[in-house]
């Protein structure tokens, strides 16, 4: 949605989006973090990265670092 674009917000605001949108305002958590938590949103919130860079970077990601299926069978590679 275009009200979330890092043109359309402030640091601020952008800062709450995220706190809002991982349920951290609910839990009062103003320390949280982790790989894909509040840390992972840093250069959305700093205004550097829109969150669908984000998730596509995420996306591609997760895709590279995934198993291969094995040519034999139907299990994964391991």
């Amino acid at each position: 949605m275009d009200k979330f674009l890092i043109k359309n917000t402030t640091k601020e605001q952008r800062e709450q989006i995220v706190k809002e949108a991982l349920g951290y305002s609910e839990f009062g958590c103003d320390d949280c973090g982790g790989r894909y938590g509040y840390d992972f949103y840093e250069p959305y919130i700093d205004g550097e990265k829109e969150i669908s860079e984000l998730t596509q970077a995420f996306r591609a990601s997760y895709v590279s670092d995934s198993k291969v299926p094995s040519k034999s069978g139907c299990g994964y590679a391991r």
